[in-house]
Parts: structure tokens; sequence; C-alpha cells
């Protein structure tokens, strides 16, 4: 007699299932702390190698205790303890309504359609006074919402750097934002003019370096037209007056402080 039956079968397979099922679920578990803090300690590396404090073999943990976390109000441009800014998510914050703005279309160069209420800002002082700016930005690419951090120094115009963390653009041509040639352009260009009219440009081409406007300029990325778009026009969004143009001009107020 035959032992094998369908029940027993279906039996044998459905056990199979829910036992691989619980392993990868307490792996899941498991693995989440190590993840969130992998994810917590790649953002403080990108936030000090925007500000240029990041060095070669340096704990990044050590390093990032000369970085103040604080939470502004994007609204007014001021600091509010509104929420926690040490635990603000502003993904997850964008998605929820009592946390959220919906950005009017006609605004909205950046595609991302929703914003947060507040956004984490990242100070750091040298001798007393506040020195560098850290301010995160992010917008849609051609293929994927890309990340970044921006540093600028404490005139609010000055760029010390610019790196982006998170993308999906296509390697060698979109992708070329992580080329540590294209970024090495953005360290002494200027966000603004004397006037604070924002004046930085991504071009299509290169920067013609005798233009007097080239302190404003950054080379497109080659054969990454609609990347290079999208890059220009998350900077513009969250350097103009619907994203951090009102804390930047508290902050050459003044009125910011570490």
């Amino acid at each position: 007699m035959k032992n094998e039956t369908i029940a027993k079968t279906l039996l044998v397979a459905t056990t199979l299932c829910v036992a691989c099922s619980i392993l990868v679920s307490s792996a899941a578990v498991a693995l989440k702390p190590i993840q969130e803090k992998n994810k917590l300690l790649d953002a403080q590396k990108n936030i000090l190698e925007a500000a240029g404090l990041m060095t070669e073999g340096g704990d990044i943990t050590a390093l990032f205790s000369q970085v103040e976390v604080k939470l502004i109000d994007i609204e007014t441009g001021k600091l509010t303890e509104a929420v926690d800014a040490k635990t603000f998510d502003a993904k997850k914050a964008a998605k929820n309504p009592d946390l959220s703005i919906k950005i009017d279309q006609s605004n909205d160069i950046a595609k991302i359609k929703r914003r947060a209420k507040y956004a984490n800002v990242y100070l750091v002082n040298k001798d007393g006074k506040l020195d560098t700016v850290i301010l995160p930005l992010y917008g849609k690419a051609l293929w994927s919402t890309m990340y970044a951090f921006v540093a600028l120094k404490s005139d609010g115009s000055t760029v010390k750097g610019f790196t982006f963390y998170e993308h999906g653009e296509t390697p060698g041509l979109g992708g070329e934002v992580d080329n540590p040639l294209w970024k090495k352009q953005w360290p002494g260009k200027k966000m603004f003019d004397d006037k604070q009219n924002l004046k930085i440009h991504v071009l299509k081409s290169k920067v013609n370096l005798s233009d007097p406007e080239a302190v404003h300029q950054i080379d497109g990325l080659g054969g990454a037209t609609l990347t290079t778009r999208g890059v220009e026009n998350l900077i513009r969004y969250w350097m103009g007056k619907d994203g951090f143009a009102p804390f930047l001009e508290n902050l050459r107020k003044g009125e910011i402080n570490g």
C-alpha cells in the first residue's frame, strides 16, 4: 500500500512553509536593531562627509559628537520641540497627514507631492560659534527619489560639501552623482547672491569658469539630462521659500545658534 497521499504531501509542504516563515520572521526581528543602527551610522557618515569632518578610519560615533541635531518648523524656519529631533523620521512624517502638508503641484518642482512640516538640521560649532549647517534634501530624478545632504558655512550660502546617500540612478550616467570628481565642484559655490536671491544652477553642460556666474554653477551629468534636472530641481525646491529659505534667513540674522 502506498504511504504517499495528496493530504500527506500538502501537510508536509504546509509544515515546511510555516517553519520557514517562522525562521525568516524571527531573523528579520532579530536583525532589525542591527539594521537600524547601521542605517543611523550611514546617515551620520554622510553628514560628516558633507561637512568635511569625516576622516578615514575615524570612529563615526565619536566624530558625530561634534554635530548637534536640531528640529525646525520648515514654514517659520525656527527651532521647535514639537517632536523629538533625535527620533524624527522625515520619510515617515511625510506620509502622516498630521505631520505633513500636500505641496501644490505648481510649486512641486522636486516632485515629492508631500513634505513633512518639520526637518532635522545639523549644526557644527567651532570656537563657540556656529561654523557649519548641514541640511537634508530630496527629490525625484529619472528612476528614483534621491536623498542628499548639503553643508553650508554659517553665511547660509557658501557650500562646504554635497553628497547623495540614497538613489537608484543608472551607474555611469545619473549615478555619477557619487563621483568624487563631480562632488568636488561643490565646495566654495554660492547658493545665493549678495541680495539673497537663489542663484545656484546645475547646468546641462560644463561651467565656463571665466563667467562671473560660475560661482553659482555646477557641471551637468554627461548623458543624464533627467537626473541633472532632478538634482537642479531638488536643490532649488529645498533652498527656496517653501524649503529652507526661512531657516537660512533666520541663520543670517543670528537667530539660530548651536
